[in-house]
C-alpha cells in the first residue's frame, strides 16, 4: 500500500463533504486521472478562494459549502485581480508567484469544468459566465529560468563524498559537547547516511523515500521498487536502479534496523524512527526525512541543499554520463522536458571540462 497516497485519500475524503456540490462533481470527475495529493492540493485552493469570498461579501453564504454557482457567474475581472492582489500580499513567503500561478490556475480548471464540461438537467452548461477564462496564466517553469535558481545550490562530484563523509564522522566531533544531540546522532547516523547515500546514488524522491519497505530492496541486482509520483496504480511498483556506491551504506543500516529500532513484525517499512514516548520503530515521515537533511546540510555550510536539491545533484551527474531519456526513466519525469534542466545545469561543467582537456592537450 502506498501509505502516502493512504492518507491524502484520507484528507480528500474529510474536506470534500465541506465544498459545495459543484466542487464534489468537479473532483469525482478528476478522480480517475488525478492523484489524490494533487487533488487535495485543489481543495486547499478553493477552500482559500471561497473564504475569501466571503470576507469581501462576494457571497451571501454562511459557509464555504453554501457559495452558489449564480454568485461565481457574477464575478467580475475586478474580483479576480483581488484575489490574486489577496494572494500576493497575504501569508507573503507562502505564496510565490509559482504558488499564485498555481492558485489561478486551480481555478480556471474548476471554471472550465462547470462551463465546458458540466451540464445541468437541460443539457445547459453549470456556469453561464466564465471570468476566470478571462485570466491569462503566464507560464513560470521554463527548465532553463529553473536551472538558473539551481546553480551553485547542489553538490558538485566531489562533494558528494565529503557530504556522506561529513555525515558519518565530522557532525558528531562537532556537536561532541552536547550530550543529548550526540546521543541522536549516535543512533542514527548509519540510517542517516544510508537515507543520504540512496538518494544521492539513485535519485529518489522523498515521497518514494517514505513508501519503501525492506521487502522493496534487492541489493545483489541494486534494485529499488518504488511507487512514482503520477501513477494512480496502487498495485504496481517501478524498479529503480541504485549505484554500487550506496551499498555499503545500505548493508549497514539494514543490518541494524531490527535491533537499533526495535521493529516490530508488522513494521514494514525500510527506513524507521523511535518517536518520542515509544519504544518501537515506525515509519519515518517525509518531515523527519527533509529536517534531517537540513540539519545536516546547515552544519556542513549548504543550508539551502534540501532533499529535492540532493535529487538535483544526482540528476546532474547522472545526465553528464547518459542521455536526456535514461535520465527522464531514471527520475520518473512524465515530461523529457522537465528533465531539460539538467541539460541546462550541465552546460557550465561541460564547457569547464572541455577547458581542462585542451589544457592538458597543450601542455603535452
Amino acid at each position: 500500500m502506498n501509505i502516502l497516497k493512504q492518507k491524502d485519500r484520507e484528507e480528500l475524503e474529510a474536506r470534500l463533504p465541506r465544498m459545495p456540490w459543484y466542487v464534489e462533481q468537479f473532483v469525482q470527475y478528476k478522480l480517475p486521472d488525478l492523484s489524490p495529493a494533487s487533488l487535495v492540493e485543489y481543495m486547499r485552493d478553493y477552500e482559500t478562494f471561497l473564504r475569501w469570498l466571503m470576507a469581501e461579501g462576494l457571497t451571501e453564504a454562511k459557509n464555504i459549502r453554501e457559495v452558489k454557482l449564480e454568485e461565481l457567474e457574477r464575478l467580475k475581472m475586478e474580483s479576480v485581480d483581488g484575489f490574486r492582489m489577496f494572494l500576493t500580499t497575504y501569508k507573503e513567503e507562502r505564496n510565490s508567484k509559482t504558488t499564485v500561478t498555481r492558485k489561478l490556475s486551480s481555478l480556471r480548471s474548476l471554471f472550465h469544468y462547470l462551463s465546458q464540461i458540466a451540464e445541468d438537467d437541460d443539457f445547459y452548461p453549470l456556469l453561464k459566465r466564465n471570468v476566470m477564462a478571462k485570466v491569462a496564466i503566464k507560464r513560470t517553469h521554463k527548465p532553463k529560468d529553473t536551472a538558473a535558481k539551481l546553480e551553485g545550490k547542489l553538490l558538485q562530484e566531489e562533494e558528494i563524498a565529503e557530504f556522506l563523509h561529513y555525515i558519518k564522522r565530522h557532525y558528531g566531533e562537532e556537536i561532541a559537547s552536547n550530550k543529548q544531540a550526540l546521543y541522536a546522532y549516535e543512533l542514527n547516523r548509519t540510517r542517516d547516511a544510508c537515507i543520504v547515500s540512496l538518494i544521492l546514488h539513485s535519485g529518489l524522491r522523498v515521497s518514494e523515500l517514505v513508501n519503501l519497505n525492506l521487502d522493496d530492496l534487492d541489493v545483489k541486482k541494486k534494485l529499488i521498487y518504488v511507487y512514482r509520483k503520477g501513477k494512480n496504480d496502487d498495485d504496481f511498483k517501478t524498479p529503480v536502479y541504485f549505484r554500487q556506491d550506496a551499498i555499503d551504506d545500505l548493508k549497514a543500516y539494514v543490518e541494524l534496523r531490527d535491533v537499533r529500532y526495535k521493529a516490530p513484525r508488522r513494521e514494514k517499512a525500510l527506513f524507521l524512527a523511535i518517536a518520542n514516548g515509544k519504544s518501537e520503530g515506525s515509519r519515518m515521515t517525509k518531515r523527519a526525512i527533509q529536517a534531517m537533511v537540513l540539519k545536516y546540510a546547515k552544519r556542513f555550510g549548504k543550508p539551502y541543499l534540501s532533499v529535492h536539491k540532493l535529487r538535483h545533484s544526482f540528476a546532474t551527474d547522472y545526465y553528464l554520463q547518459n542521455d536526456i531519456y535514461k535520465t527522464q526513466e531514471q527520475l520518473g519525469h512524465a515530461s523529457p522536458e522537465t528533465t531539460q534542466i539538467y541539460a541546462h545545469l550541465t552546460d557550465k561543467t561541460m564547457a569547464e571540462a572541455i577547458d581542462r582537456r585542451g589544457g592538458d592537450d597543450a601542455s603535452s
